[in-house]
């Protein structure tokens, strides 16, 4: 005989930030909410909680960023579904995982405290549930977009240089770019381009600002991306 059971639908989202190291590069970094009950009461987890039966599942991811964390990221796509039988001692608990990038600007608008904080995204404690294989999942999923995409482009603003995006390369891929061999590639990849101006105020050679080219749709949801009512991005989408 069947038995059924009752489901529970949360949200969690893996928010990444590129920040400072102990050596002053930049690395990978996430904030992370300490929970403050049981299961898994003072240990550390993703943030984000229950879908309520009146929201959808990115309207549910943003709430619970802006109540544990603040922020409002412009970058948001859903990641993966997670639902392992034993994922959580007290109730069968799927979760929608979506997964975040900011900019540093966005970032530090994070509210931090006793119960939130930053961690190195290589160098993670014992998390709640599952959220340790969560986090290594989206880090392959960054590392892998990052050869064939242009999701450099959530860590940057409009403008930049082309030593700050091989630092988002080498930040993310955890390995050193050659300068000239990166400027060459990007160069003629056609996905960016010089903006005309260079940065002021330095006291040698100033370095060229440059854009990407066209619309950056960080987010593709392709065919669902429109509904016949008009341009909607849906919230379930298959992007795993």
């Amino acid at each position: 005989m069947t038995t059924t059971i009752g489901l529970g639908l949360a949200v969690s989202t893996v928010i990444f930030a590129l920040r400072a190291d102990a050596t002053g590069a930049p690395s990978v970094w996430l904030p992370l909410v300490r929970r403050t009950r049981d299961p898994y009461l003072d240990r550390w987890a993703l943030p984000g909680g229950m879908v309520r039966v009146d929201e959808s599942l990115e309207g549910a991811a943003r709430r619970n960023l802006g109540e544990t964390t603040r922020l409002e990221p412009t970058y948001l796509e859903q990641l993966y579904a997670f639902g392992d039988v034993d994922r959580s001692p007290d109730q069968r608990l799927v979760s929608i995982v979506y997964w975040a990038l900011v900019r540093p600007d966005e970032a530090e608008r994070v509210t931090l405290g006793e119960n939130v904080r930053w961690f190195a995204a290589d160098e993670l404690p014992d998390l709640a549930f599952d959220h340790n294989l969560i986090v290594d999942y989206a880090l392959w999923r960054l590392r892998t977009k990052m050869e064939y995409s242009r999701i450099a482009h959530a860590f940057l603003g409009p403008r930049f240089t082309l030593a700050e995006l091989r630092e988002v390369y080498e930040a993310v891929l955890r390995k050193p770019l050659d300068p000239a061999n990166f400027r060459r590639q990007m160069e003629t990849s056609g996905v960016i381009e010089p903006t005309g101006e260079v940065v002021t105020g330095g006291r040698h050679r100033p370095p060229r600002l440059y854009r990407y080219t066209g619309a950056v749709d960080l987010v593709d949801a392709g065919p669902l991306s429109r509904r016949a009512t008009g341009a909607v991005r849906p919230d379930l989408r298959n992007s795993a």
